[in-house]
């Protein structure tokens, strides 16, 4: 008897852990794409598609022990193809982030990028890794990860050098979801890798994403131009920017918007009337992580107030751009028809700063031929104490 209880215990255990597959819809030129969920041992779920090997769902438990997905998307493949898709959950790739005029000059060769955020190049330019195929290791059913692999051929959004790429995604029962990248090229090139979840730890669609309280690790942040192009400088976030002249009382500034070393209010600060934030229409900024690159350290955390759930952010990466959904405005319809409105959702996506190609002072993105990229970052959920 107590042989048999311990099979069905050990049955039920690997049941929980299983690999699903399903279809997920076809793309507009008839390729099949599948939707790949894990669950682990206290029901939290993560669903990814290998189009753009991408996070569709993640449920995550609040203080009562209630699940809701966490993370804005789509029901099928389509809506991830549309033009309307701002990167929901997509892997990014060959170059996170943004590239000035879209042009980095390697090896002593310059490369003209796609512009597709004018004046710029954006997250891998017209066709990144977000609309790519990725191929699936079929590994073992009964494993917590799962592997999608694509190879970027030389000369694809005229980035050089054939650039073999893996990302692997683990569920732990610590109620982790664990990211690992890694990569290798034949030549010389750049790459620039994240996730560009958009989070909302009350539920997807459930409301906008200003109470949550977010605590960022990092002492220093990259102001941006007027197009979003990091100046090259790395400022105190406790330094105070230039405020126009309209604005109220300088005094009432004495804290500054970037300053997320103590907790706030996402909502706080974010219509201060700062050049910076007007720039981005509000968050869209690199922050400088403390601590060692390279290292897993921890660069973020977010608590959701009226549910409890905690999120925390470890990265081996340098940065992390944080962005409060500013371009959300109520036209894209997602997951069980919720209407997706304005800062409905916020990312917060490990990386290397933007335009590292063009700023030698910034950690180098170059990864050269025969060597190995890798970063890690993971996404740990759980109840805030207090709450």
């Amino acid at each position: 008897m107590k042989t048999l209880l311990a099979a069905i215990l050990l049955f039920s255990t690997f049941s929980m852990a299983a690999v699903t597959k399903e279809p997920f819809g076809k793309t507009s030129d008839g390729r099949q794409v599948y939707l790949y969920t894990m669950k682990n041992n206290s029901g939290m779920e993560v669903a990814i598609t290998n189009f753009g090997a991408t996070i569709v769902s993640l449920k995550v438990p609040d203080r009562q022990g209630k699940f809701a997905d966490v993370v804005l998307g789509f029901d099928n493949v389509s809506g991830y193809e549309s033009k309307a898709d701002p990167y929901f959950g997509a892997t990014i790739g060959r170059y996170a982030n943004r590239i000035a005029k879209g042009r980095f000059t390697l090896d002593g060769r310059q490369y003209q990028l796609a512009i597709n955020n004018p004046p710029n190049s954006l997250h891998g330019g017209a066709i990144g890794f977000d609309k790519r195929v990725w191929t699936v290791e079929e590994g073992d059913s009964n494993s917590q990860h799962l592997s999608l692999h694509y190879l970027s051929p030389d000369g694809e959004e005229n980035y050089p050098g054939n650039l073999s790429v893996s990302v692997t995604f683990t569920l732990t029962d610590a109620n982790e979801l664990k990211i690992e990248y890694a990569a290798t090229t034949d030549r010389d090139t750049v790459i620039n890798l994240t996730n560009h979840s958009y989070f909302n730890l009350y539920g997807q669609g459930e409301g906008d994403i200003l109470s949550h309280v977010l605590t960022l690790f990092a002492d220093k942040f990259t102001p941006v131009d007027l197009t979003l192009i990091p100046t090259g400088e790395l400022r105190s976030v406790g330094t105070p920017t230039r405020i126009p002249a309209k604005s109220p009382d300088a005094a009432a500034h004495a804290i500054t918007p970037f300053d997320f070393r103590r907790p706030a209010a996402i909502g706080a600060r974010v219509n201060d009337y700062d050049e910076q934030l007007k720039f981005g229409r509000g968050y869209d900024h690199n922050w400088v992580v403390n601590g060692n690159m390279g290292e897993l350290r921890q660069a973020a955390r977010v608590v959701e107030p009226r549910s409890g759930r905690q999120m925390d952010v470890l990265t081996t990466e340098p940065g992390i751009q944080f962005y409060c959904g500013n371009f959300l405005d109520g036209t894209v319809k997602g997951k069980g028809g919720k209407v997706y409105k304005h800062r409905y959702g916020f990312s917060l996506e490990t990386q290397h700063f933007p335009d590292s190609p063009n700023h030698p002072s910034f950690p180098t993105t170059e990864l050269k031929a025969r060597r190995q990229f890798r970063s890690t970052t993971v996404y740990r959920f759980s109840v805030a104490k207090g709450h």
